[in-house]
């Protein structure tokens, strides 16, 4: 039985021509289309292969298109211009980017309208217009790690300035946020200060990445909730929405009364860390705020997502050897003026006032809460705890 025939090995072709690749020469190959030559975010060394000329392949990165404000505004009307020069020149930059198309639908524009006719009538608006957006220049986007909801801003002379619930100097703390101090105090007995001089700022916190946001952005001198339903409130949900959504990895939402909790029922709750509370008003304040240890869970939970190093400094006396050394630039006045105004209380002020230091530590652990015959006739009751047990008595007020 003869053997079978072996084929000669050709010995002429050259190396070149015997480990030439096939392109596509596999049997996969032969059934699908070929590979596209769009360029693969692997590497950036060089091909060595002896069959092609020798080059360097290129990573191309895709980068997060910037954002070209100069741009945008080229592309607005005479009149979207002229209604969001506001925002244009004082909302920071990082939510301008994302609210963009927010401040072009019509609610928003009918706001800036609306806004506008107050200013034309004569109609003294809180905050100071530089104030309005303060949040967003104090707490940029990429800065959240906590959100502290309030509802409307405070409606008497020298008090807001675009956070929610602090007062700027030399106006001493409302009752709702003598009781967030007296919270705070429980939280952490032997380390939280409130502001100096009998203060209520709250920028310490906005600096550390808590977004101070009102429901409402604007209020007409001495007329509580006179801008609600004119289109701030879809303005600041998509706020609310975008913090949800573009800060990922999670944040901690603060919402004390039924209006705040409205605000975050659709948030994502595995994701981010919610807590409910009653308003910090004396109206609610009794039914389980200084036991609801927000301020403290707050901490735990960054802490425990973040590291330690993302916790919040809620003391709020740290600036005061440089609050004393210099004037304060809001109100344009030295410290000897702030001192003498702080020391007297205006006729419609609160003549009771919690001042928590050391002197008088002991006058709060025995305080409770701050008591509803507080209130003012300038302090705003019908934003605070509106539910079914206090409705009746508010619209009365």
């Amino acid at each position: 039985m003869s053997s079978p025939l072996k084929r000669k090995a050709n010995t002429s072709l050259s190396t070149n021509e015997v480990k030439k690749p096939k392109i596509n020469s596999s049997i996969t190959s032969f059934f699908t289309k070929p590979k596209s030559d769009v360029p693969r975010k692997i590497s950036s060394c060089p091909i060595n292969d002896s069959s092609f000329p020798e080059k360097k392949s290129t990573v191309v990165a895709i980068e997060p298109k910037k954002f070209d404000k100069v741009a945008w505004v080229n592309t607005l009307t005479g009149e979207q211009k002229r209604l969001l020069k506001l925002e244009i020149d004082t909302l920071h930059e990082s939510w301008m980017k994302e609210l963009k198309d927010d401040m072009l639908k019509p609610s928003f524009l009918d706001l800036k309208r609306f806004l506008q006719k107050e200013k034309d009538d004569g109609k003294t608006i809180f905050p100071l217009e530089k104030d309005i957006y303060s949040w967003s220049r104090y707490t940029p986007l990429s800065e959240v790690k906590a959100v502290i909801l309030g509802q409307d801003p405070y409606h008497n002379f020298s008090q807001a300035h675009g956070l929610s619930f602090s007062v700027k100097p030399p106006a001493s703390p409302p009752p709702s946020l003598r009781n967030i101090f007296l919270a705070l105090k429980k939280d952490y007995p032997t380390s939280f200060r409130p502001p100096p001089l009998n203060t209520g700022d709250l920028t310490p916190w906005a600096r550390q990445g808590v977004l101070m946001l009102n429901t409402c952005l604007t209020v007409r001198a001495h007329e509580a909730n006179s801008h609600a339903n004119h289109g701030w409130e879809i303005f600041t949900q998509s706020v609310i929405d975008i913090v949800a959504k573009k800060r990922a990895n999670g944040v901690v939402f603060l919402a004390w009364g039924t209006p705040a909790r409205k605000r975050v029922d659709r948030l994502n709750k595995q994701r981010h860390l919610i807590l409910l509370s009653v308003h910090p008003s004396p109206l609610s304040a009794q039914r389980g705020w200084f036991e609801c240890g927000h301020f403290r869970k707050t901490n735990e939970w960054l802490a425990s997502r973040y590291g330690g190093d993302s916790e919040i400094d809620w003391n709020l006396d740290r600036d005061f050897k440089e609050m004393s050394d210099k004037k304060i630039e809001v109100t344009g006045i030295s410290n000897k003026d702030v001192i003498s105004a702080a020391s007297v209380a205006a006729p419609d002020e609160e003549t009771s006032r919690v001042d928590i230091d050391e002197k008088r530590d002991e006058s709060l652990k025995n305080t409770s809460t701050v008591e509803a015959s507080d209130l003012v006739p300038h302090e705003e009751t019908s934003h605070v705890d509106i539910d079914e047990k206090t409705d009746e008595s508010l619209k009365n007020t």
